[in-house]
């Protein structure tokens, strides 16, 4: 029996290794995952050893395969996506040179300074701030602090780039990811000399460049065989995590965005054009597809706020805590106290590692519903900061997908539709989506990258449920948004000296 191709899509997370099948009508007919640790051997750094990267990844082709035998077998393309800014140093013969240092290791937050200093382009060059998640500021670290590794550092690969190296034997990175290095000019689609020299590197340390619906390398015989893969397989430049979900979720022309609402919080635009605003901490970076740029918030804690005033409440659960705090009425919506939803500090628009979390104006008639809900609108108002720094550099959006934990609420969805003044969108979606839209990719690299075969491939999801603005809710929260929009400034000397 003939079976239509199939690609598969692989996702190297922070925790997990994602994998699945795509049939070619855009059905995932399987898919697995494979777990991953991480190590934190001091304060401040996090650190994972990619041939665990290479481990998981056997094991979920493995799943694949036995969960669907024709669909496996039948796969003619693959496409990767991963966790963003990791630095992974190769020598001249490819090895491992030490454990890959990940995107939430913050040891090099002296670097960002000192990369300022030696690059006053920098903003300009790469449309963002520096700060410690990205790769470029770690490289700068090892060069002072482990200068015997630097000096036989030949290669530095982001993580879903090593996977692609054990795959093909090619040193490639595609553009969305590479623009999460600060080494991109992102408006040119191409490494910075002079970022590349504030770090004492050269475009000979660096993957070559391809768009991420573009081949990037072929299967190799060894790598086939470890996979039960046929060799010779394309395999797609593929993206970042936030822009193959973008590709998974069908947000691809200019004004398509999403929400990810989960531990941390993201809104992600697509823009036909770079517009950055490093200013407020908004990312600016190349999207998975030519031509394409796209802005990013983020908000380092999100629904995991939620969980964290359902630990401290006793609650029986996020969901029970939920449905309590939508019987509160209007009247005790209006008396809640204002949140800070800074329990990890600030990105968007703040760029603050100090700021923290605070209630304000409690009082004994408040419990725990209150609590809730001053929480989630507090995250609401934090995604409208970000929102408003990322209309600052022209990006605009009347509907916004949501996804991730917080989208199974209705209370929370309904509230983001009311702060942000924006339709929001709930889709029937699996957990694997930057997985989906790394075989979207493959199957682009395949069958072709035009504007009709992007319109067929990467489609959006049939709308669960949508979600206008109240117009009668929105005057009461905008009065309740200009007052936590004023309280940073006051607190922010605050959060600095309890940090001190």
């Amino acid at each position: 029996m003939m079976v239509s191709p199939t690609y598969l899509g692989i996702d190297l997370g922070t925790s997990e290794l994602k994998a699945l099948v795509l049939s070619q009508s855009g059905e995932v007919l399987a898919s697995a995952g494979s777990p991953l640790t991480v190590s934190q051997p001091r304060a401040l750094w996090s650190e994972q050893e990619p041939s665990s990267w290479t481990d998981a990844l056997v094991k979920a082709c493995r799943s694949l395969q036995v969960a669907h035998p024709q669909g496996y077998a039948a796969v003619q393309g693959i496409g990767l996506s991963g966790q963003m800014h990791g630095a992974t140093l190769l020598n001249s013969k490819g090895h491992v040179l030490r454990p890959c240092i990940l995107w939430n290791d913050t040891r090099s937050a002296q670097a960002c300074a000192e990369l300022k200093t030696a690059c006053p382009d920098l903003e300009k060059i790469t449309g963002n701030l520096a700060m410690p998640g990205f790769t470029a500021p770690k490289l700068a670290w090892v060069r002072r602090h482990e200068p015997e590794v630097f000096a036989q550092t030949s290669k530095v690969l982001l993580p879903k780039d090593y996977i692609r190296l054990q795959l093909t034997g090619e040193y490639v990175s595609d553009m969305s990811d590479a623009a999460g290095t600060l080494w991109l000019a992102v408006a040119s689609r191409d490494w910075s000399d002079a970022m590349l020299t504030a770090t004492g590197l050269t475009r000979h340390h660096m993957p070559r460049l391809v768009e991420g619906c573009a081949v990037s390398g072929y299967l190799t015989d060894q790598a086939a065989q470890l996979l039960s893969l046929k060799a010779g397989l394309p395999v797609a430049g593929g993206a970042g995590d936030n822009a193959a979900s973008a590709i998974g979720l069908g947000a691809v022309r200019a004004g398509d965005g999403f929400i990810s609402l989960g531990t941390s919080g993201v809104i992600f635009l697509t823009t036909a054009a770079f517009a950055p605003n490093p200013a407020n901490a908004v990312h600016a970076f190349c999207h998975a597809l030519p031509n394409t740029w796209h802005q990013m918030s983020v908000m380092l804690s999100a629904a995991s706020c939620l969980k964290w005033v359902t630990d401290l409440t006793g609650s029986a659960s996020e969901a029970e805590l939920l449905k309590s705090a939508a019987q509160l009425t209007e009247t005790e919506r209006a008396n809640c106290p204002l949140f800070m939803p800074y329990l990890s500090g600030e990105r968007t628009p703040h760029n603050d590692a100090d700021a923290s979390g605070a209630f304000i104006g409690l009082r004994q008639s408040h419990h725990a519903a209150h609590l809730c809900y001053s929480v989630i609108e507090g995250v609401s108002f934090g995604l409208l900061d970000g929102l408003n720094a990322l209309r600052k550099a022209g990006g605009t959006a009347q509907e916004l997908q949501l996804v991730g934990g917080g989208a199974r609420s209705t209370l929370w969805a309904q509230l983001l539709s009311n702060v942000l003044n924006v339709r929001i969108a709930t889709y029937v979606v699996s957990s694997v989506g930057a997985a989906l839209g790394a075989a979207r990719l493959a199957q682009l690299a395949v069958e072709g990258s035009d504007p009709s075969s992007i319109a067929r491939i990467c489609t959006q999801h049939t709308v669960d449920k949508l979600y206008q603005p109240q117009d009668s809710e929105r005057l009461a929260l905008a009065a309740r948004y200009a007052r936590f929009a004023a309280l940073y400034p006051i607190l922010s000397a605050t959060f600095k000296a309890s940090t001190a």
